[in-house]
């Protein structure tokens, strides 16, 4: 594992890099789309609170999750920038990931159990596709896969 000076507030993109796990040039990606905050030194160099490291962590922990960049960043805003998140603030923050990764678990599963049958994008035999979508009425409803991108209904 790679430590840092538990006495160093400021660390070099570096420092995050070798700590989080990440290339230098992922650190850059997540600033850019403003996941994390970083400042510049009056010598211009980034610098980067120790916050960072877990709000990194929480990044790639939603991502290994498949949960996409946009959701992460828009979960990531209600949270406080200036301190770690407390253990309350992470509560609720898994409790939307896990709302996330069910809905993306239906998702799957309706796509594994349906993927030998119509599933509404027209795509598929013409013997079989108008008994599910007779005349394309699903066609209306909008494009692709429509009855795969249903809500999911527990």
């Amino acid at each position: 594992m790679n430590r840092i000076d538990p006495e160093k507030t400021q660390l070099t993109v570096g420092d995050v890099a070798s700590r989080s796990g990440v290339a230098v040039s992922t650190v850059h990606f997540y600033e850019a789309k403003g996941l994390i905050k970083g400042w510049r030194t009056e010598g211009n160099q980034r610098r980067y609170g120790r916050g960072v490291l877990r709000q990194i962590a929480v990044i790639k922990v939603a991502q290994r999750t498949g949960i996409p960049l946009e959701t992460i960043s828009a979960y990531l805003k209600k949270l406080p920038q200036d301190r770690l998140i407390s253990a309350r603030e992470w509560r609720k923050l898994g409790e939307n990931f896990r709302a996330e990764l069910d809905e993306r678990i239906a998702r799957l599963t309706r796509l594994r159990d349906e993927l030998d049958g119509c599933i509404g994008c027209g795509c598929l035999s013409t013997t079989e596709c108008p008994l599910r979508n007779g005349d394309d009425a699903l066609g209306a409803t909008g494009t692709g896969a429509v009855l795969l991108d249903r809500p999911f209904a527990p």
